[in-house]
């Protein structure tokens, strides 16, 4: 990713100066002025636009190498959004392990809308064939996968797709546009809770959708503003602050998870590690493995003690934070799954998912280890 000088000028025609800032106004207005009645160009209601969000909209659509990207007041928001192009009647193919938002929104709301749904595993791309029928309009994909950090081929999905005419959406939370770029690998359409690594901050709720297509770009601005969907004026100008470390951001935590993964993988007391690295279909694909890594203790029923005794993580249910955060699916992200569907998933009581920050990782390291040794 390059970087680029960003300015913002601001015209004072009454004293005859410009106004150059190192960083973007906060338009915090609900509605702009008109130049006359009939004017078309400009701003009107901050509900079809505003700067702020028009100048995140430019980033993030540069980030994902894309042409059109819009910013949504969630990451539902733009999961919804993005599922909600599609029509009555339509099919989607859904990942069998997806985000558990994701799977309560298709499951009861979109079903009422006459979108229908079938999940498959899809690390074998022969389930996704296999599933597809003659209403089967797009494919959905999470990769790597929350929380086992399974792996989906999008390559081979998107040239299956692209030649029965069918449509791709990738969430790429997890990897961000710095370390996966689904448009290159021809998908149709990339999705981003931004609440995440792109804000990194744990401070605002954000979504974001990424496409190319004329139509599809038509129908996603049509949802964003029509459904009152935009995310706020504030929350833009935040997002674009946050997005300037991004890079230095996501490197840290990198470096930071690849070592955690090397303590991890070593520790006796540790009954496995889900950490994309050793995936030749991933690494093919992406730039490394990430800064989220899963693992099971071997013994599950310590899983609060060992909890109880970290001091620098975050026990919480987010990810993507310049705080290392520890979730637990199974009483979190996971909980209203049934039993028999935690067991399918590896969602089990001594599994944790770890968002690892930018703290100093010999610090976190030795927090780990001493909290493994009381179990």
């Amino acid at each position: 990713m390059g970087y680029r000088k960003e300015t913002e000028m601001i015209v004072d025609n009454k004293r005859g100066l410009d106004y150059s800032t190192a960083n973007q106004p906060l338009y915090y207005s609900t509605a702009f002025l008109r130049p006359d009645l009939n004017a078309e160009d400009g701003y009107l209601y901050v509900r079809h636009g505003n700067p702020n969000r028009d100048k995140l909209e430019e980033k993030l659509a540069e980030l994902e190498n894309g042409r059109y990207a819009y910013a949504f007041n969630s990451g539902m928001s733009a999961i919804s959004a993005a599922l909600m192009t599609f029509s009555p009647g339509d099919h989607i193919i859904m990942p069998a392990d997806m985000y558990g938002g994701t799977y309560q929104l298709v499951k009861t709301i979109l079903k009422r809308f006459g979108l229908s749904f079938t999940e498959v595993d899809q690390t074998n791309i022969n389930n996704v064939t296999d599933a597809v029928n003659a209403n089967t309009k797009a494919i959905y994909i999470e990769t790597p996968s929350n929380p086992t950090l399974k792996v989906t081929n999008i390559k081979a999905i998107t040239q299956f797709a692209s030649a029965n005419n069918i449509k791709t959406l990738v969430d790429n939370t997890f990897m961000t546009p710095l370390g996966q770029n689904p448009l290159d690998l021809s998908a149709d359409i990339v999705i981003h809770s931004a609440t995440k690594f792109l804000s990194g901050h744990s401070d605002l709720i954000a979504g974001a959708v990424i496409v190319n297509d004329d139509d599809i770009s038509m129908l996603l601005k049509e949802l964003q503003v029509v459904m009152g969907l935009a995310l706020g004026t504030y929350d833009c100008w935040t997002l674009n602050q946050h997005l300037k470390t991004l890079g230095i951001r996501w490197e840290q935590s990198i470096s930071n998870t690849e070592k955690i993964h090397r303590f991890l993988t070593a520790h006796p007391k540790i009954e496995k590690v889900y950490y994309p690295s050793d995936n030749a279909v991933h690494m093919s694909q992406a730039n490394h493995a990430g800064a989220v890594i899963s693992f099971k203790l071997k013994n599950e029923d310590q899983a609060q003690k060992f909890a109880d005794h970290l001091k620098i993580p975050l026990i919480s249910v987010s990810l993507g934070g310049v705080e290392t955060i520890l979730s637990h699916p199974k009483t979190s992200s996971h909980k209203d799954l049934s039993e028999s569907e935690q067991r399918e998933k590896e969602i089990t009581d001594g599994l944790f998912r770890l968002s690892v920050g930018i703290e100093n990782s010999d610090d976190l390291i030795t927090d780990l280890q001493a909290a493994l040794e009381t179990i």
